[in-house]
């Protein structure tokens, strides 16, 4: 068995190993990592050799951990990383690039059919009748975008939100309110199948597919890193924030976006959601308008230029040919929009 496992902000850990009689055998643990002194590989490798088949990553971590010779020094590398390669090979995980993706990035949609393709894609994937998928959304309109549990009431100002013409709408991911301006916003989805985030926690998935994203802003000259559960940030303050939702019928599938500020209008957004002390309170921060800080400062580049080089980054990793949405799954989505997402009774399900 074969597993692979990117350590965030690291380097990537390959383990290749045997199952036999509920144990680890003949484990072998390679990467582009740094680690002193030499013979400590050896160590990690006798560590893992005989541990229960059902051992979970941060077992495996206290296993190495304690056989590893005093002063042993890791560079781009983590026994928890070293872990999750393990439990990736056991769970027969697959890797960005057994994939043939496909990029949608189409004309401007309705907040609500948006909500909609992301429940139409990602379920046509886990049928296995759509390829892994990368979609770059273009708003038609303003909008606040809820999670799916939260307090509508709580979370946003309805006569605001009124006042300034933006739709409210309530998205299938859990996670906070995403205030969103056409001009303002970069906002992509992934549909990928369940076997890619094999033997990944939750947490851990949502950095895994984080990763391609931090490349692509490093080439831009941004120094960014993930930040548990579910943002990304800078030293100048957060730029994004990921959601997720699992599609289990099929063969699986996961869907995870992500919000980046290119701009922000902090006075309209304070105004629209109900951002309170507490939510701000383990942020370091006690403004709202501090906490993010947008890409056009960041990059000095146009929207445009920063989602082509977004693009470009992927392509360069994982390979991306050009796509569209079907009509099937347009028509499909139109339903969707009209019967759930665009009726007040799927946004005010927790009123």
């Amino acid at each position: 068995m074969h597993g692979e496992y990117k350590v965030p902000g690291g380097k990537l850990v390959v383990v290749d190993l045997d199952a036999a009689d509920g144990v680890l055998r003949n484990v072998r643990v390679a990467g582009d990592f740094f680690l002193e002194p030499d013979e400590a590989i050896l160590a990690v490798d006798r560590a893992l050799e005989g541990a229960p088949a059902d051992t979970g990553a941060s077992g495996l971590a206290a296993r190495i951990d304690a056989a590893l010779p005093p002063g042993a020094e890791m560079f781009g590398l983590t026994t928890e990383g070293i872990g999750v390669a393990v439990r990736r090979a056991l769970a027969h995980a697959t890797d960005w690039t057994d994939y043939d993706w496909q990029l949608i990035h189409e004309p401007a949609r309705s907040p609500a059919l948006h909500m909609a393709l992301d429940e139409v894609l990602t379920a046509e994937v886990a049928a296995g009748r759509r390829p892994p998928t990368l979609r770059v959304w273009e708003w038609g309109a303003p909008a606040v975008v809820i999670g799916s549990f939260q307090s509508l009431r709580n979370e946003v100002d309805a006569a605001a939100a009124a006042r300034h013409g933006i739709e409210v709408v309530r998205r299938i991911s859990g996670g906070g309110a995403m205030f969103i301006e056409p001009g303002n916003t970069v906002t992509y989805s992934l549909s990928v199948p369940a076997a890619l985030v094999q033997g990944l926690s939750f947490a851990d998935s949502y950095a895994f597919l984080d990763d391609w994203v931090l490349g692509a802003l490093g080439d831009m000259g941004i120094k960014a890193w993930y930040q548990p559960l579910n943002d990304i940030a800078t030293e100048a303050g957060k730029i994004a924030g990921a959601a997720q939702k699992r599609v289990v019928a099929g063969g699986g599938a996961v869907l995870h976006h992500v919000t980046m500020a290119y701009d922000i209008d902090a006075d309209k957004m304070t105004e629209v959601l109900r951002i309170g002390r507490e939510k701000l309170s383990d942020k370091g921060t006690r403004s709202a308008k501090k906490r993010v800080d947008p890409l056009r400062r960041q990059t000095g580049l146009p929207r445009e230029a920063v989602i082509e080089r977004m693009i470009e980054s992927f392509r360069s990793r994982y390979g991306l040919s050009e796509g569209r949405v079907t009509e099937e799954e347009t028509a499909a989505a139109e339903h969707l929009a009209g019967a759930k997402f665009g009726t007040h009774e799927w946004t005010a399900r927790v009123p």
